[in-house]
This record gives C-alpha cells, sequence and structure tokens, in this order.
C-alpha cells in the first residue's frame, strides 16, 4: 500500500508546481503539468515504473535544448510518450 503522506491532492499539486515556476521564473506555459502526469503515466505502463522519473527528466532535457517555446516543450512530451506507448521490451 502507498504511503499516504505521499499522495498529493491536486491543490498541492498546484502549489508545488506555483513554487517551481516562481523560484525558476517560469511561465504558466512552460510547465504542463498535466502533459508531464500523462508522460510519466505513459512510461510507467508502457515501460516501466522506475522508468518514468527517467523519461520526464529526458523530455526536460530536449525540451530545454529545443527552445523557450512551448509548443516544443509539449512536443517533447509527446514524443517520449509515444516511444513509450510503442515500447516492447
Amino acid at each position: 500500500m502507498s504511503d499516504p503522506s505521499r499522495t498529493l491532492p491536486p491543490e498541492a499539486l498546484d502549489a508545488w508546481a506555483a513554487t517551481l515556476r516562481e523560484r525558476f521564473g517560469l511561465a504558466e506555459d512552460d510547465v504542463p503539468v498535466a502533459a508531464v502526469l500523462d508522460l510519466t503515466r505513459d512510461v510507467a505502463n508502457g515501460v516501466a515504473r522506475p522508468a518514468a522519473p527517467l523519461g520526464a527528466f529526458v523530455a526536460g532535457l530536449v525540451a530545454g535544448r529545443a527552445g523557450t517555446d512551448p509548443a516544443e516543450i509539449r512536443a517533447a512530451l509527446a514524443a517520449v510518450a509515444a516511444l513509450a506507448e510503442a515500447w516492447d521490451a
């Protein structure tokens, strides 16, 4: 069973995202929370749970190298999610 103290209600996740945006000078479009959560779900289900943080990191790295356009951020997330959906180890 998962530790309930490690589960965030939606408002706490929103507060954490806001804290990250404020600390690092990011706009709301720079942090697509729902898309990141979708990506980690797709990687966890398509590859393995431990692969989800790695997939999110790589998507962030790719997005960062692509620039600051929110569309590029979403494209990087989508590309990693597509790889996970097609994964057949």
